[in-house]
């Protein structure tokens, strides 16, 4: 049988998969079984920050595989390589952050979030955004408002949805049972819709004057990925908690959630816990790619091609307005919005057959989120074929 075969027979049916079968990796590329090379423009859903087997992670993991993957007792022992990592991310959190605890995914970091604002609070009701994703168990999944979500999900009454970047419908969905606001920075699996500047410092103010915590979920925005460490690390926004995963372990399944210090004075032993949360090498892999993330400056570098990039979009845009209805982001998230789902259809199967592997969106978004040390050239020539094939689809030359 065929990898194909397999798959499709014993592989439970969650996706509508893509007919390629992906071998080997390198920086931006990867290579399907049969040797052809294609441009990651998704860098595996925003987890391979640093590309695909980047040496400071097979390092990472050679060294670390010769002394211990997994501690006795689990999280009831203590970690060399844990305690190197809390010290690193502490550098580049926002102040005010007392505690960390880590986790396998983004998910169980949401998770984690939303049940301990519920029981330190003694509430219930969670207020996230119309248009949010925050993961796919039971409490994230809940907190999800998104159609080909809710409509699969059972009745969800402690949860209330409001409109994106609208602060005043949030103060109007707080009552007396709200435990917490759980927001993206940016929405990602949304379509990459950025907020005005002044909306999460003012929820934050609100949060605080309503006695609510607030929750920044930095899955996909967290390392890098809108050029600063923390997209929530600004004036005037003090979370309650962070949820981290994606870029964190550069494609090692890994995550955290950060929590204030009102938080961690009011958690206790057997509130939260995990056998695999903060395994040594868990913890060494993410440390050797946010340190080689901080040592690079990759911020620098996101903030410089995503700047380049968006602006030739724009350009796309005024090139075709009847087409191409948006463009946006911030850093190396990106989105292109068309008017029309059939030509995203025909884009995306067309950069398939030539070599390039986007994402795309609620039928009619193409997003970019390459890995973050993308150099300006590799995102060149990346657009370059990308533009090429938007120009043959719409101008017709590509049924």
């Amino acid at each position: 049988m065929t990898t194909f075969e397999i798959e499709d027979t014993y592989y439970a049916p969650f996706f509508n998969k893509i007919k390629i079968s992906i071998e080997r990796g390198e920086g931006i590329y990867v290579w399907d079984e049969a040797g052809k090379k294609y441009t990651d423009l998704t860098s595996g859903w925003g987890v391979t920050s640093i590309g695909h087997i980047h040496p400071v992670i097979q390092q990472a993991l050679i060294e670390q595989g010769r002394k211990i993957i997994q501690t006795p007792n689990s999280g009831l022992t203590y970690s060399p390589e844990r305690a190197k990592l809390l010290l690193l991310l502490k550098n580049i959190l926002p102040s005010g952050i007392k505690s960390l605890f880590f986790t396998n995914s983004g998910t169980e970091s949401v998770d984690a979030a939303i049940k301990l604002s519920r029981k330190i609070k003694g509430k219930a009701t969670i207020i996230s955004a119309k248009r949010g994703f925050h993961g796919r168990t039971s409490q994230a999944f809940a907190a999800t408002s998104q159609a080909d979500n809710s409509e699969s999900t059972a009745p969800v009454p402690l949860n209330v949805f409001v409109p994106y970047n609208d602060v005043t419908a949030i103060k109007r969905a707080i009552t007396g049972e709200t435990a917490a606001v759980l927001l993206e920075p940016v929405q990602g699996e949304g379509g990459v819709i950025v907020p005005d500047d002044s909306y999460l410092p003012a929820v934050s103010e609100l949060c605080r004057k309503k006695n609510v915590y607030l929750i920044i979920d930095e899955v996909q925005t967290g390392f890098y990925r809108t050029g600063p460490a923390f997209a929530c690390n600004r004036p005037g926004i003090k979370p309650d908690f962070i949820t981290m995963a994606k870029g964190i372990a550069g494609g090692f399944p890994f995550g955290a959630i950060a929590m204030s210090d009102d938080v961690t004075a009011r958690i206790k032993a057997g509130d939260h816990g995990g056998t695999f949360c903060g395994n040594p090498i868990g913890c060494a892999v993410s440390f050797a790619v946010i340190r080689h993330m901080i040592e690079t400056d990759i911020e620098q570098n996101v903030l410089n091609t995503g700047r380049t990039a968006l602006r030739r979009l724009n350009e796309w845009k005024t090139r075709y307005p009847d087409r191409i209805s948006d463009v946006r982001g911030k850093g190396l998230l990106l989105a292109i919005e068309f008017s029309d789902k059939e030509v995203v259809e025909r884009i995306n199967r067309t950069s398939l057959e030539n070599g390039l592997i986007l994402n795309c969106k609620s039928n009619n978004i193409i997003r970019l989120f390459p890995a973050l040390n993308i150099t300006g050239q590799e995102m060149t020539q990346a657009l370059d074929k990308l533009e090429s094939i938007i120009n043959k689809v719409i101008t017709g030359d590509n049924k």
